[in-house]
């Protein structure tokens, strides 16, 4: 009788101790914020953090580790892609859905990982996006005016492959030999027309439009619409016939255009990763609005691993609130949509590099890693009801 007891009991536990371990790898939710302290990827830990300010969730994101492509040959590495939605979270969900299998078809093919594998699939994804706003302008047109950037980092074979559409942002932390300081180094150029150079690319590329950069209530927007210069999506400063009615007016231009006014066509840097290379951090502009590169460096090099991508959220959150005179406890209480007027959505994915693990690239192998940030799993090709778009 006590032996059955004790069998009935331990299995209460397994089952228990099963549901605890299975909830956490999806991660974990406190309100507005979700978070996966800590995990495994191929080359050492990772760390994972969401907060939502807006009613719909703009951000998306995700990692990726294991195989790259359909081959058992490889390529193997870790993937991570960090997509800040505006005007709506259809274009974002669209990347996060699309853009990791539009990698593995190309790298299936070339039989290896490059910067042209990566560029490939950004295009391919730009127009399977194209192809949802063309099935969908009849009866949902303000698709046309919902975009995200777009931000990836590829570790393969000892490189790091970091390519970029708009303002989000990867950070890396260096140790300096003679110091043992820990550097920040940014490695993704931004395409937003706050930047003084990225203005001037703008006008450079469009000589004959005076106006295509006009400084609007003290913003520098394209056409007086959008703060970014390049993206997935935002079909409507791409190509003429969706910018019309019945777009609404605030994003219609006076002037049709024949060339598109936004690129999609991303920056791309190849780096080999160094033994002193000690992490990297992905984010959404949301993050880097409240923290400088070297901020979030010293963040994460003064804390233990888990927990650090859900720290700098924290901190960004903290700075948030003393902007606006108003304790932090309070900031929490406000809720999504409302919570947009105090700080936008930020995804920030801090990625570990053990140089053992970095050494040895072509050999390492080990369990697939997937997941997505906020921890919602979506449907492939899904779209959320509209939002209302904004102006970016």
């Amino acid at each position: 009788m006590l032996s059955k007891l004790m069998d009935f009991l331990s299995a209460c536990w397994r089952r228990r101790s099963s549901a605890r371990k299975s909830s956490d790898v999806c991660g974990k939710k406190e309100g507005l914020l979700w978070y996966k302290d800590a995990g495994q990827h191929l080359f050492g830990d990772y760390s994972m953090a969401v907060v939502q300010a807006n009613n719909l969730l703009e951000d998306q994101s995700q990692i990726e580790s294991g195989p790259l492509s359909f081959l058992d040959t490889g390529p193997y590495g870790t993937f991570v892609g960090v997509y800040d939605g505006h005007g709506g979270p259809e274009t974002s969900r669209f990347i996060c859905d699309h853009l990791f299998q539009h990698l593995k078809r190309f790298a299936t093919e070339q039989k290896s990982m490059s910067a042209e594998v990566i560029r490939k699939a950004y295009q391919a994804t730009e127009e399977g996006f194209l192809g949802v706003v063309t099935k969908q302008w009849p009866i949902n047109p303000q698709i046309a005016a919902v975009g995200s950037c777009c931000l990836v980092g590829v570790i393969c074979g000892g490189s790091l492959y970091i390519a970029n559409l708009g303002d989000s942002r990867a950070v890396l932390g260096r140790t300096v030999k003679a110091t043992g300081e820990v550097l920040a180094i940014q490695l993704s150029p931004e395409h937003n027309v706050a930047i003084e150079s990225v203005r001037q690319e703008m006008h450079s590329l469009h000589p004959d439009d005076p106006k295509i950069v006009v400084l609007k209530h003290n913003v520098w927007r394209v056409k007086g619409l959008i703060q970014v210069s390049r993206s997935i999506g935002d079909v409507y400063l791409k190509k003429a016939e969706f910018n019309k009615e019945p777009l609404y007016a605030k994003f219609r231009l006076r002037e049709t255009f024949k060339s598109p006014i936004l690129s999609s066509d991303p920056s791309i840097s190849t780096h080999e990763l160094q033994e002193h290379d000690q992490f990297l951090i992905f984010a959404s502009d949301g993050l880097w609005e409240h923290l400088s590169n070297q901020d979030a460096v010293d963040i994460v090099q003064n804390h233990p691993h888990s927990g650090s991508a859900r720290k700098l959220i924290k901190v960004a959150l903290l700075e948030a609130a003393k902007k606006r005179e108003m304790r932090y406890s309070d900031l929490k209480k406000i809720d999504r949509g409302v919570r947009r007027h105090f700080h936008d959505d930020i995804t920030v994915v801090v990625v570990f590099l053990d140089s053992n693990l970095v050494s040895r690239a072509s050999t390492v192998r080990g369990p697939p890693l997937s997941l997505r940030g906020a921890g919602v799993p979506l449907p492939s090709r899904s779209l959320a009801p509209m939002e209302l778009p904004g102006p970016g």
